[in-house]
């Protein structure tokens, strides 16, 4: 399993579960648009008065599971942090091009916020085979 390997399959899926941990210590999770820079980095947007937001305002630690159909999945850790959409353009342009429509959210939306995701843990699962394949990358 590769870098690459693991931007090809996250790019096919533009959407994900992302776990959280609110204040009171409880799982939260969401179903949320992401887009993959080749770093694996993810980038999600929000609002502000999300619970999500709140939860990672308390704790940037997160969790996602991405692509479930056809038997198989990614299991992602990582840190999140809020960045400014005018300071790191690139992490934008990278959401953009994954969801052009984010761009009416940008325009129309005061309380839109941005997440990029830096990767501590990979776990791809393909249970397909006659023995699951299941393998692991730490960063």
């Amino acid at each position: 399993m590769t870098k690459a390997f693991l931007y090809n399959f996250i790019r096919q899926h533009r959407f994900a579960v992302l776990s959280t941990i609110s204040k009171g210590n409880q799982p939260q999770s969401a179903c949320v648009g992401i887009a993959v820079a080749p770093d694996l980095k993810l980038v999600f947007d929000t609002t502000n008065d999300s619970r999500k937001f709140k939860n990672l305002e308390n704790n940037s630690n997160v969790s996602f599971v991405i692509g479930w159909e056809n038997g198989q999945t990614i299991q992602y850790e990582g840190t999140a942090i809020n960045f400014n959409k005018n300071e790191s353009p690139e992490l934008l342009k990278t959401y953009l091009d994954t969801f052009p429509d984010g761009l009416d959210r940008i325009n129309n939306w005061n309380n839109i916020t941005y997440f990029v995701v830096e990767p501590s843990w990979i776990r791809f699962s393909d249970f397909n085979e006659h023995v699951p394949k299941i393998e692991e990358m730490k960063f």
